[in-house]
């Protein structure tokens, strides 16, 4: 393909059909192109249809085990908010998933049309409405993504939309949002679930609740928020007036906020609830002898790791934190943490990214492994001599993301022993422990990025130097350089060497120690039908039936 003067120009549709639903063909882009319809016709998803047998009406509930921390997906970091949101909301994009890749399905978007690489533009669905009443058009959706990209509104999702140069509302049903550099992360960002930079809301909702959006969110999904209890329940109701016909199918759903997980577990068991929103490791066994219970889960765009305090001594060596990542067996965490449902990780990228993931990386040499006389020799060549006592926060409890807890603290420190480091454990309860987290208060710490889509989310917001995430204060050019160019490249094959450079220096560097990448489940009762998984740690229940 060549532009008017005989060079090579991009091809815009096939980049955009790269990331898009797997069942679209670039055959078919420049069919619906010739034919002046939209890059993306709702219809090529087969959005809309319907499960034949399923029944219609009832309550499903279920046990919510992991943390909810609000319902405003402008403002969640929490993976369990996130399973409720993508009921209630809907982005210009949806996650799609063929059993083999994950991609991207239109939601409020009708078409898509990638104008360039900087410009693209957006056909709304006709006639939605928002759960009040009001109109979810180009007026609205601008609202939405303006009030994420507001510095003064302080999303920590921004970072999504810092090259966005304006959005035009073209007709009242079509946007144009123009950025200053390209944006490979741009179809998880408009996402409804995950991406939460993109997960349209209510205008007036919010400027009626303000900071209370969160416990009244309006959005324009499957199921209307009712109530929230504190410490009980979240119910959600049918929303009747849902654009996709005949969906859902459930009535009410109820979510009943459960801290102990083996309370979950039990109710599960027994009956008293249809399904878990996540479950602990050390359950699975048990619950797959259950004949009443399906099981649904796999490894996901996740990954574990030990972070090392890059801002102050001892571990703002390089040498010290090098000793540590080479120190920790990952096949005994994999086995005694994670009770065999995890893979070790080498680097931070996960096997759904499978245009990223090297499923032969084991081999290869990249990345942290366990080598423990390579270990003790670089402890050997460290600042500090001697017996060292890091702090080593950890808080206790199931949080649904494989990261926390005592278990991996544990594990780590005997190993860690073995080199000289004899680190002091501090059990905090969740709010003290993300309070000295983000405060840099502490020497280590473990944890798990979960539910990742694209490398960009993986590395870039976590290690780059000033980005909010990066609790262990990292800084390396090189690295932020390489991971910002891979960002900003729409070229797969290049975007990935640019990630193996951008891992290799961070991994080199090593200001954490990664783990494992996790097996993340959902448990539903036999009874409940139409579930689709989605390893994006998601639980849409729009197509779910009770039999």
């Amino acid at each position: 393909m060549t532009d008017s003067k005989g060079n090579s120009a991009t091809d815009h549709k096939a980049l955009l059909a790269e990331k898009m639903a797997t069942d679209f063909r670039r055959r078919d882009l420049f069919k619906l192109a010739a034919a002046g319809t939209g890059l993306l016709a709702a219809s090529a998803f087969g959005v809309g249809k319907a499960h034949a047998q399923a029944k219609r009406g009832g309550t499903l509930t279920l046990a919510w085990l992991d943390a909810i921390d609000t319902l405003d997906p402008h403002f969640t970091m929490s993976g369990g908010s996130i399973k409720v949101i993508n009921n209630v909301f809907n982005g210009l994009l949806k996650v799609a998933y063929d059993g083999q890749k994950v991609s991207f399905a239109p939601d409020l978007a009708e078409s898509w049309d990638m104008v360039s690489e900087t410009e693209h533009v957006f056909k709304l669905r006709k006639d939605v409405t928002f759960h009040n009443g009001d109109a979810c058009d180009a007026e609205a959706v601008k609202w939405s993504l303006l009030r994420v990209a507001d510095p003064e509104v302080k999303s920590p999702h921004a970072w999504k939309f810092a090259q966005l140069d304006g959005i035009d509302i073209v007709d009242p049903l079509t946007i144009r949002l123009r950025f200053k550099k390209p944006f490979a992360f741009l179809p998880v960002a408009l996402t409804g679930s995950t991406g939460r930079a993109g997960t349209i809301v209510c205008p007036r909702a919010v400027q009626e609740s303000g900071k209370g959006f969160g416990r009244k969110p309006v959005g324009t999904g499957p199921f209307k928020f009712v109530s929230w209890r504190e410490n009980d329940s979240i119910e959600l109701a049918r929303n009747a007036a849902y654009f996709e016909n005949g969906l859902p199918y459930l009535d009410r759903v109820v979510i009943r906020l459960i801290k102990e997980p083996s309370a979950g577990v039990a109710a599960v068991m027994a009956g008293q609830v249809d399904g878990l929103s996540v479950c602990p490791f050390q359950f699975i066994p048990q619950l797959r002898k259950n004949p009443n219970l399906s099981i649904y889960g796999q490894v996901e765009g996740n990954y574990s790791f030990l972070g090392m305090n890059n801002r102050r001594a001892p571990f703002d060596d390089k040498l010290l934190r090098q000793a540590v990542a080479f120190a920790i067996n990952r096949d005994v965490i994999v086995e005694q943490s994670y009770f065999g449902e995890a893979i070790p990780a080498f680097t931070a990228i996960s096997p759904p990214m499978t245009d990223f993931y090297d499923p032969n990386i084991a081999k290869s040499g990249r990345g942290q492994f366990f080598d423990l006389e390579k270990a003790k020799a670089l402890r050997a060549q460290s600042k500090v001599q001697g017996e060292i006592n890091p702090v080593y926060i950890v808080t206790d409890g199931f949080t649904g993301s494989g990261g926390m807890g005592t278990r991996n603290a544990q594990l780590i420190a005997p190993m860690l022993e073995q080199i000289g480091i004899k680190p002091k454990i501090e059990l905090v309860d969740r709010a003290v422990w993300a309070q000295r987290r983000n405060a840099g208060d502490f020497d280590l710490y473990d944890e798990a990025w979960i539910a990742d889509l694209d490398p960009d989310e993986t590395i870039t917001p976590e290690w780059s130097t000033g980005k909010p995430w990066n609790f262990v204060g990292y800084s390396n050019p090189a690295f932020d350089q390489a991971a910002a160019a891979a960002g900003e490249t729409m070229d797969t094959a290049r975007r990935r060497q640019l990630y193996i450079e951008a891992e290799d220096i961070l991994m080199a560097d090593a200001p954490l120690a990664v783990l494992a990448h996790m097996k993340v489940f959902k448990i539903l009762a036999k009874k409940v039908q139409g579930f689709e998984y989605i390893p994006a740690d998601l639980l849409d229940l729009h197509r779910v039936s009770l039999a």
